[in-house]
């Protein structure tokens, strides 16, 4: 019988935390009033909209007005990405972006691509970086924007966005000179808001996306940065909303419920961070200790202190999750958009991991309420399920 649940798939979604809950309570009830309104109820949930808009832009160091409230992070890269091309299509019909985004990056990529958009899928080295060499090589006078992920979903690397934003800056400095039009520049920073120092002025980017229930926030709720002058086309059209960029009755419930979250983040993070990471680490070495053939996909440093894929050679990474699920543990093999997939992860492949441990991929991601209990108990519990399945492997070399 499972004594104790252990959830370690935050990546995919972090629960709410308790403190957001009773923010967002009284706009689920007495506080119901639209808040394109003009009488008192609507104002008063205008007013709070407007709050947790000035409490993600803190966290970003962003002025409030380029805040834009959106139903999350999927929402986010589509506009962006789409509103972009449409808005400047005069201009060029290229997009450069990685080979290890997210699906919500990727598939946008693969419909704009059939609308006639070229796209340069950018190689990544063997723990998943980009380099600017190659991202600087793949730029041309057709060039409208570059859209790097600021940390990966599956691995948590890192990628050099400061560096980019740095580099991007110069080379539109020298465009401008030319009568070039500006490069855009996006990153989709779901996983990192939170979990990372953020500031927008200092990444010199353009337009970010976000979502709330990576961060102990509410789903169905994100956000897009967009800074002031980027040349982007509605969404959504149909109403006023989000100065006129964003059509639709807010959802102000989890607005609420992501600026809260944000604020406790914004406060807690350094803390949390350090406790993350002292438990990946702890992770990793207990596991490494305890089993052979297993393999770090990515690095300990330069990833966000949360997560942790490690490959397990041999054996599947479908039959650990269940075996770890019957224990009442929840881990996960990527991405929760493409878990339904038995293909191997394009993340590792694009990092040209070897077939054989890429198919028995994890990824722990941590969370700010797991405890050392948890990864200890997890330490213990892997193994032998390892050893299990691996003795049913074909491949397996008893």
């Amino acid at each position: 019988m499972i004594q104790k649940k252990i959830y370690l798939d935050n990546n995919a979604t972090t629960p709410i935390d308790k403190r957001v809950l009773e923010k967002m309570m009284p706009f689920l009830s007495e506080k119901f009033g639209n808040a394109s309104s003009l009488h008192s109820f609507g104002q008063e949930t205008r007013e709070a909209v407007e709050h947790a808009r000035g409490q993600i832009a803190k966290i970003i160091s962003a002025d409030k007005q380029d805040i834009y409230f959106t139903s999350g992070g999927t929402e986010s890269n589509n506009w962006i990405l789409k509103g972009t091309v449409s808005a400047n299509k005069t201009k060029g019909n290229h997009i450069i972006t990685t080979s290890i985004e997210h699906p919500a990056i990727l598939d946008v990529c693969k419909f704009l691509s059939k609308q006639g958009i070229q796209i340069t899928y950018l190689p990544t080295n063997e723990v998943g970086l980009i380099t600017l060499t190659d991202l600087k090589n793949a730029i041309k006078d057709e060039t409208i924007l570059v859209s790097v992920m600021t940390a990966n979903n599956e691995t948590g690397i890192i990628e050099p966005i400061k560096e980019i934003g740095e580099m991007l800056a110069n080379i539109n400095f020298e465009r401008e000179k030319q009568n070039l039009h500006r490069i855009y520049f996006h990153s989709d920073a779901v996983q990192t808001l939170g979990r990372e120092y953020i500031n927008v002025n200092e990444l010199k980017v353009d337009a970010m996306s976000f979502s709330g229930h990576k961060i102990y926030g509410p789903k169905g709720v994100g956000a897009a940065y967009i800074r002031k002058g980027t040349r982007i086309f509605p969404f959504l059209n149909g109403g006023h909303q989000e100065s006129f960029r964003r059509a639709g009755t807010e959802n102000v419930a989890g607005i609420v419920g992501f600026g809260e979250a944000c604020e406790i983040v914004g406060q807690e993070m350094y803390v949390t961070n350090e406790k993350l990471k002292k438990l990946k680490i702890k992770l990793y070495n207990g596991l490494k200790e305890k089993i052979k053939d297993i393999y770090l996909n990515g690095d300990l440093e330069i990833s966000l202190s949360n997560t942790l894929n490690i490959s397990f050679k041999y054996i599947e990474g479908e039959g650990i999750i269940l075996f770890l699920n019957k224990e009442g543990i929840a881990v996960s093999s990527g991405s929760a958009c493409t878990s339904g997939s038995l293909d191997v992860s394009h993340v590792l492949k694009a990092m040209n991991t070897d077939i054989i441990c890429a198919q028995g991929s994890i990824r722990f991601s941590l969370g700010k309420f797991n405890t050392e209990e948890d990864i200890n108990h997890t330490i213990q519990v892997l193994p032998p399920i390892v050893q299990r399945l691996r003795q049913m492997s074909p491949i397996y070399k008893k």
